[in-house]
């Protein structure tokens, strides 16, 4: 990290600072959101009279209860000061840092207003606010913004339920127009080939075909009896129906198996690719599975990539991934393919700029590739340093996004805008989207800026393991793609599960003592095994364990950047740590 202060952009004008240092301007500006807010109130319907007036906020019962209420907030004031400091550099557990100022000013400032973004008829602002911040999270992803579609969600486990329903909504007009096809005309039907036809060659056969709504719609797995759906398949297909499945690589959210449970799939269809010793997504394994799936005559819902995951940040090689889906369309199947970035999506911010050349090139050939896939994952209340909570959905196009219409009587349906049909959820607060839009007007998502602060947490874990291995021989470190660290404490020879239980141990002492926050992660070999087998061998260890305990330190805080910071504070980690190393 640089110790010129001017070389580096100013993030520490965006945030709040652990010891409050930018509190004055912030007071002011909460202050003035708050005066304007008491003044549009005031202006709005001038001549109707005071619902309180100044002899009932003078009264007893009155003052009582605002006593009352106050004491109530004195409370909850005392009890927060019990929560987490995640705000200080100190805190390196887990994905959640200090919130950006932009963000948090947003945040609540459209909190005040609480439009609900279900309809236009209650957020003519905040529905507007949504769509732009969409156009600018697309950009930064490298959708095109004018085509883009997407909608921000309650966190990355409902955008990823979001790309699930979207990609059963393409596949099941897919397979209706085939069934028809058959049980109208005795058409020949592949359950694999029709399900993958993509929604160009879907029109185009339904034209050709003349096929109705309401003759889709009778031969529909969605719309229908999902048993005799199956029946009619099986007839169809010359073998019994098992249903489609879905490719996600080991080192998957554990919102995905959420996703097999809620949408019927049940676990047997959820099918783990293996990973490579860097423990990203391994694309032989990916082969395979879809050489399976065709065999078996199963279609392929979706192929998940991961880009940064949740143990350790990695980033899966989804320009691979695009590479063979794109060489599989050349032959006529279409396979849906969607990135989880919920964390490591705003990396995209870095590249076309200096702020890339951290990054290993594979890596950034893997977040380019974002911008091919059908559908994206985000998390701004992870890396975007917005409150929780805050996810998004994005697909690249307007046919991505379309999926199963819902009516309700009481919204107007004209209002083309309003996407409560086609979100998950109902109610959708508007100040996540507002928290992205002012950090999007204010920092940008550019590599310059939001890309050079994120820049510098890389550069923070990549200072901090250096710094570890040159004091602590027995570290060792797992490869890494992001601001995530994981390493275990491991003597050359010594069998895996020894090494286990001397990091746990030293995590157990760590959590006991406040001058740092870790957090610990343990891989399975059924998902790891390849990594497993690399990392024991780094100290030619005994393979004897079928789990990795790791301690694991994300560098989220963006005050680490800061020289005085990290000269004060990164030996003093070290000294903790050896300190408990026993």
């Amino acid at each position: 990290m640089s110790d010129n202060p001017e070389a580096r952009f100013a993030s520490d004008a965006y945030f709040l600072g652990p010891k409050s240092e930018n509190a004055a301007w912030v007071r002011g500006e909460f202050q003035a959101i708050l005066d304007h807010w008491f003044d549009w109130r005031r202006s709005l319907f001038t001549d109707d009279p005071e619902a309180i007036s100044p002899e009932r906020r003078l009264s007893t019962e009155f003052l009582r209860e605002r006593e009352r209420l106050g004491q109530a907030v004195r409370i909850l004031r005392e009890k927060l000061c019990a929560e987490v400091p995640t705000f200080t550099p100190r805190y390196v557990g887990h994905m959640v840092s200090e919130v950006s100022l932009p963000a948090l000013l947003g945040h609540f400032a459209t909190l005040l207003h609480n439009p609900n973004n279900t309809s236009r008829d209650v957020a003519r602002v905040g529905g507007v606010i949504e769509d732009e911040a969409i156009a600018m999270l697309a950009g930064m992803v490298g959708y095109d913004p004018a085509l883009a579609q997407g909608h921000f969600t309650g966190g990355g486990t409902v955008a990823n339920f979001e790309a699930v329903w979207r990609a059963r909504y393409r596949m099941d007009h897919c397979l209706s127009l085939a069934l028809q096809g058959y049980e109208s005309r005795g058409e020949r039907f592949d359950a694999f080939e029709a399900a993958h036809i993509g929604w160009d060659a879907f029109e185009a056969q339904r034209a050709e075909s003349g096929a109705i709504e309401a003759e889709l719609r009778g031969c529909s797995g969605v719309l229908g009896n999902p048993f005799d759906y199956g029946e009619r398949l099986t007839r169809a297909t010359g073998r019994p129906w098992r249903g489609p499945v879905l490719i996600t690589p080991g080192n998957k959210h554990f919102s995905w198996r959420k996703a097999a449970n809620v949408f019927g799939l049940g676990e047997e269809a959820f099918w783990n690719a293996p990973l490579d010793a860097q423990g990203r997504f391994d694309l032989g394994g990916l082969d395979a599975l879809i050489a399976r799936a065709r065999d078996e005559g199963r279609p392929v819902l979706a192929i998940v990539s991961v880009a940064g995951t949740t143990e350790a940040g990695e980033i899966d090689p989804v320009d691979g991934v695009c590479d063979r889906l794109d060489a599989l369309r050349a032959e006529g199947i279409d396979i849906w393919h969607h990135v989880d970035a919920a964390y490591g999506g705003f990396f995209c911010s870095m590249l076309g700029g200096a702020a890339e050349h951290c990054l290993e090139p594979g890596r950034v050939r893997a977040l380019g590739a974002i911008a091919r896939a059908d559908s994206v994952t985000l998390d701004p209340h992870k890396l975007g340093y917005v409150p929780y909570a805050c996810g998004a959905f994005l697909t690249r196009d307007v046919r991505g996004y379309v999926a199963s219409s819902f009516q309700a009587p009481y919204i107007d349906r004209a209002a083309t805008n309003d996407k409560w049909a086609c979100t998950l959820e109902g109610s959708r607060t508007a100040s996540g989207a507002a928290a992205t839009w002012l950090t999007g007007r204010s920092i940008g998502f550019g590599p310059g800026r939001f890309g050079d602060m994120l820049r510098s947490t890389i550069e923070t874990r990549m200072a901090f393991q250096s710094a570890i291995a040159a004091a602590i021989p027995d570290a060792r470190f797992l490869p890494a793609d992001s601001n995530i660290l994981c390493f275990s404490l491991a003597r050359p020879g010594e069998a895996l599960s020894q090494s286990n239980q001397r990091t746990g141990e030293v995590f157990t002492r760590l959590q006991g003592d406040p001058a740092f926050s870790v957090s610990r992660t343990v891989m399975s070999a059924q998902s790891y095994d390849a990594l497993m087998q690399a990392h024991v061998a780094s100290w030619d260890g005994e393979y004897d364990s079928d789990q990795l305990v790791l301690l694991r330190c994300v560098f989220m805080n963006p005050f680490w950047s800061n020289p005085d910071v990290e000269r004060a504070l990164l030996p003093a980690f070290i000294e903790t740590l050896q300190t408990h190393l026993g």
